[in-house]
């Protein structure tokens, strides 16, 4: 661990990357072990566990779906290697979903758990609560 690393800082400029779009920018937050666990959500009722390819590869499919997204950091606290994070996310449909129609927007709370080595993300948990729609 680096005590002079500004990992919420590092966490603000990850989320900015996902805003902007381009799978390679956000993915360069990570370590090559990276492991992401998205826990079972209305969209994701199984939940989800990924690694560096799998994470890219959600990346892209997720640029079909969504066409912008932003953060909102209502929160976030760090402690030695950990961040812990609050957001509010809204995402604008790229195709209609249940209730919304392309280019209404999907709203969600995340409680979002991240691990770093050397200011790289080697561990993050997502736990996503969306809208109703």
């Amino acid at each position: 661990m680096n005590d002079n690393l500004d990992l919420v800082g590092i966490v603000r400029k990850y989320f900015a990357a996902i805003e902007r779009g381009h799978s390679e920018e956000n993915l360069r937050f990570f370590a090559p072990d990276v492991l992401q666990e998205e826990f079972p959500n209305q969209l994701m009722p199984n939940g989800a566990s990924r690694d560096l390819k799998a994470l890219r590869d959600a990346s892209e499919r997720g640029k079909k779906v969504v066409s912008k997204q932003s953060y909102e950091v209502v929160n976030a606290i760090a402690a030695g290697n950990q961040v812990a994070v609050e957001a509010r996310w809204v995402g604008t449909l790229a195709i209609p979903y249940k209730s919304i129609p392309a280019g209404g927007e999907m709203k969600a709370r995340f409680a979002i758990f991240l691990e770093f080595r050397d200011g790289l993300i080697i561990r993050q948990r997502n736990y996503d609560c969306f809208d109703a729609f």
